[in-house]
């Protein structure tokens, strides 16, 4: 019994360095990632982009933390034959550069100017479509080019009093949310290739959303979280929209972004319109696009 004992224990002691040797070369290879990448330059970092359908009524998607240009394809020719689409890959996700950078909301501002601008997306018929963390960038960009955009439609818009309320709300989520909503969060994010296999895929995110979501970086995730949904004065920012429309779509069962303090936000934009669905959760445009591009219709008229 005792040398049973001694045995197990070994393979135990065996399996423990294993597995901390595993983190240890998944983390440190996530970091060596991010330090030997460039700094940021915006005349060679051009965000990747599509552009789908035609039309003289333009829409411009911005997507979530995680996420990317694809998030939106979901029954795309319904818009596509009467709207010209400009879907984009934020810096630090989908296909865009990652650079070792701060991933302010200056700067996500700034790389979305140079290929709206450029793109003709600036010629005030545009709508921008955005969702969670997206919808921050989005009203970020009304706020600044009223000129741009005739308004806005923001799904999932994440609003917190503070960071106990955001610790609050994942502390019921996904070991993977747990995990980055603690005080040891930018070094957990090391791990995150860990965390986005297949065995941790949220049931509500789709097999290609979810792949699309691991092609991060933890400076890149950890600091857009913080930088972006956390540190943002987004009641400054709407109060300073003007009479510009926005719409705001939120699920009744959003358990990532309150719904009561989206309703509160949106009280403080002077036009703006919004729709509660039943049953929706924060990821409402997978489960039922249709919403949103019944939405994009009514805007336009």
């Amino acid at each position: 019994m005792k040398d049973f004992i001694i045995k197990t224990g070994k393979r135990m002691l065996v399996l423990l360095l294993v597995v901390a040797v595993l983190f240890i070369s998944i983390g440190g290879y996530q970091y060596l990632v991010v330090a030997v990448a460039p700094k940021y330059n915006p005349e060679t970092m051009a965000l990747n982009f599509e552009i789908v359908g035609s039309g003289d009524r333009n829409l411009v998607f911005i997507h979530g933390l995680t996420g990317s240009k694809n998030y939106w394809k979901r029954d795309l020719d319904t818009s596509s034959g009467t709207h010209k689409l400009l879907l984009v890959d934020l810096l630090g996700f989908g296909d865009s550069p990652k650079p070792n950078s701060d991933y302010s909301l200056e700067m996500q501002v700034g790389t979305l100017e140079a290929i709206i601008s450029k793109e003709g997306f600036d010629g005030g018929r545009t709508v921008l479509v955005a969702h969670s963390m997206g919808t921050v960038i989005a009203l970020a960009l009304l706020e600044k080019h009223p000129d741009w955009f005739k308004g806005a439609i923001a799904i999932g818009t994440p609003v917190y009093k503070d960071m106990k309320e955001f610790n609050d709300i994942m502390s019921e989520h996904s070991l993977f949310d747990r995990l980055t909503a603690n005080k040891y969060s930018k070094y957990l994010c090391l791990l995150h290739p860990i965390f986005m296999t297949r065995i941790f895929k949220p049931d509500n995110l789709s097999d290609d959303v979810f792949a699309d979501a691991n092609k991060h970086t933890w400076q890149s995730y950890y600091n857009s979280l913080n930088e972006i949904i956390l540190d943002t004065d987004l009641y400054a920012i709407a109060r300073n929209i003007g009479n510009k429309k926005v719409v705001f779509i939120h699920g009744d069962q959003d358990t990532t972004a309150p719904l009561v303090n989206a309703v509160k936000l949106a009280n403080t934009v002077s036009n703006a319109e919004f729709l509660t669905v039943n049953g929706g959760d924060h990821q409402l445009f997978l489960k039922d696009p249709n919403i949103v591009w019944k939405a994009v219709t009514d805007f336009f008229g």
